[in-house]
């Protein structure tokens, strides 16, 4: 009886084995993965909540709202343009102008409507260069995430 008592109590001390995930080589580990899609999240989250709390007329959460979109797009697109071009992948001169072009007028669009922007203290306004910067970046940095992992689960 006292060799069954030590058999099950060697059980329970045991911790179950955990189920590894094998990650491929190239791939971004889940952590990394999580806190990019997180930090996307945050920040337009914060962006929306922004501006539904403010006081702006209804044409003037458009502009905002339309820069924000205008400029996930673009940031995305750039990446996607200069990873092309850094894998051989054909680009056009065109294109990559052009997505540069795009980044660059969706962050001076932000700049100039918040400089421009008397119905709002400049505590908001850095609330909203924050949160579209935060946007920005994460936003490539989930696209690059994406790309890696496909890339990498291409290669097996």
């Amino acid at each position: 009886m006292s060799n069954q008592n030590e058999t099950s109590s060697d059980k329970e001390k045991q911790p179950d084995p955990k189920i590894k995930v094998e990650r491929k080589e190239g791939e971004p580990t889940a952590a990394f993965k999580g806190a990019s899609w997180a930090a996307l999240l945050i920040g337009v989250t914060a962006y929306f909540i922004g501006l539904f709390n403010a006081t702006m007329q209804l044409n003037e959460k458009g502009y905002y709202l339309a820069v924000l979109v205008f400029g996930l797009y673009s940031a995305i697109s750039l990446q996607k343009a200069v990873r092309d071009k850094e894998e051989g992948i054909p680009v056009t001169n065109i294109y990559y102008g052009i997505s540069w072009v795009a980044l660059i007028v969706s962050i001076s669009l932000m700049g100039i409507g918040l400089y421009n922007a008397g119905s709002i203290i400049l505590s908001e306004k850095g609330f909203y260069g924050m949160s579209f910067v935060l946007s920005l970046f994460a936003s490539i940095t989930v696209q690059k995430n994406i790309r890696d992992t496909q890339r990498a689960r291409e290669r097996n």
